[in-house]
């Protein structure tokens, strides 16, 4: 798969795979959007401001639990299986949260939504890392993560019109945000029954004919596409291996603390920062705006349309230099300059400097740096750990880096709201200490991964004789 051109079928899987981060997006930028809206009696729910923030934190709960219980099925029955029915998940959960009558029930809901989005992350990433060619897998990696923010734009739009009370009533306008992120979500699912399974995974879990004759299958189509003969495969390349059904929690667990404890530490660093910051800031952005900076209800959506168009373009224009500068030192920049881009962030707006459009800019800038490092925390972890744990790491690392950080975050910013600027610029100390702190951790312990086939990175488990890796 490493040596094939790129052709219509990394197309496919790019648009039938990466589309469901838009979905994520969408739903976290909703809810923040709309969260004032959420607080008036008129909607229906009648939130406190601390119940918004319980509600990001909810969302994020399922989602850190539903990576972990569909992330361990992942590497159990398949990529395909499971990205088909986390995403139905999706779509039930969200279509319910529309006809919530109840915070309970807008809870509940919340949850399973997380969960099946949770349990995308570790089918999807594992599934893209494994379709991709190695030449260009950071590249691509980091631009489907980071078409998260298109879904974040197209929400912040979408929540302006849904939540001018003279189009729909203040009980309505918010249900039908929901409902429309389950048709997007509808529409993915129609074009992603055409991605095929992993044939790594088929491989190494007995299906070996299936999985030679889909290998052929692709590069028969590629041929025809690019008009081009595909080298042959070096002998020195090939690896036996011991097939096997499944593998169990406990060789995970031992395989990440003794075999690679120095990249455990590096995905715990990498996602716990991330998390906290990007979970604070984007559940809560709009509160700081129509609370602390008296921006009205229905104007404080449209400041995220910058800020995703910054996160978006990060990522979009610096990923090539994470396949070409190369994966520790890019990293690492983006970890840390953000995080100093942060903390004179949180100076200029705790001096009472800045205004709802200067925050903005300056929150553009962050996450133009920040967007890249997080998009690069999911390559990360999908490349450093051996292919039979690859969607349970990704799983393991976003439940406990994005449990810590980002179920925390929401609710921490949720209460330094009513603490005033100066809570929220403590808020903000705190997101950039924990991102310069990843920077560093990448520093010393980051992984030299840009180009290597996945093989080389980290062997199989399975493999007789096993690849060696430098870490």
């Amino acid at each position: 798969m490493d040596r094939l051109p790129w052709s219509r079928f990394h197309w496919l899987v790019v648009i039938g795979l990466g589309t469901v981060w838009i979905l994520d997006g969408l739903e976290v930028t909703i809810v923040g959007a709309i969260g004032s809206r959420l607080t008036e009696p008129s909607s229906g729910l009648g939130l406190t401001t601390a119940q918004v923030g319980y509600a990001a934190a909810v969302y994020v709960a399922g989602a850190c639990l539903g990576a972990l219980f569909f992330g361990y099925l992942t590497d159990r029955f398949g990529r395909k299986k499971l990205f088909i029915i986390t995403l139905g998940l999706y779509l039930l959960a969200t279509v319910l949260t529309a006809f919530s009558v109840a915070p309970w029930m807008f809870f509940v809901f919340r949850f399973f939504t997380g969960a099946g989005i949770g349990g995308e992350y570790a089918a999807i990433n594992s599934a893209i890392d494994e379709l991709i060619p190695a030449r260009r897998r950071g590249l691509v990696d980091l631009a489907i993560n980071g078409s998260y923010w298109l879904g974040t734009a197209f929400g912040a739009v979408l929540t302006v019109f849904l939540l001018d009370t003279s189009i729909f009533a203040a009980n309505i306008g918010w249900r039908v945000a929901f409902g429309l992120g389950a048709v997007l979500g509808l529409v993915i699912l129609l074009v992603r029954r055409n991605v095929p399974e992993s044939p790594r995974w088929m491989f190494i879990h007995g299906r070996d004919e299936d999985a030679e004759k889909l290998v052929a299958e692709i590069e028969h189509g590629v041929e025809e596409q690019t008009h081009e003969k595909l080298a042959d495969i070096p002998e020195q390349k090939s690896i036996e291996i011991h097939q096997r059904r499944s593998t169990g929690f406990g060789e995970i667990v031992r395989v990440a603390l003794t075999k690679y404890p120095k990249r455990f530490v590096l995905g715990l660093s990498l996602f716990i920062g991330q998390a906290f910051l990007y979970n604070a800031v984007f559940f809560t952005y709009a509160l700081v705006l129509t609370k602390l900076l008296h921006v009205p209800d229905n104007i404080a959506p449209w400041s995220l349309v910058p800020i995703a168009i910054g996160n978006f373009l990060g990522p979009l224009l610096l990923g090539r230099l994470f396949d070409s500068v190369g994966r520790r030192f890019m990293i690492t920049l983006c970890y840390i300059g953000s995080g100093v881009l942060l903390v004179g962030t949180a100076l200029l707006f705790d001096a009472g400097a800045l205004n709802a459009v200067t925050l903005t800019a300056c929150w553009m800038a962050v996450f133009f740096l920040a967007s890249a490092g997080a998009s690069a925390a999911y390559l990360t972890v999908s490349e450093i750990f051996p292919m039979e744990t690859r969607a349970m790491a990704i799983a393991f690392f976003y439940a406990v880096g994005t449990g810590l950080g980002g179920i925390i975050g929401p609710i921490l910013f949720g209460n330094l709201i009513s603490g005033g600027i100066h809570a929220i610029a403590i808020g903000y100390y705190i997101g950039a200490g924990l991102m310069i702190a990843a920077g560093l951790v990448e520093l010393f312990l980051g992984v030299d991964a840009e180009g290597k086939s996945l093989e080389d990175i980290a062997s199989p488990l399975s493999a007789e004789t096993p690849v060696q890796s430098k870490r």
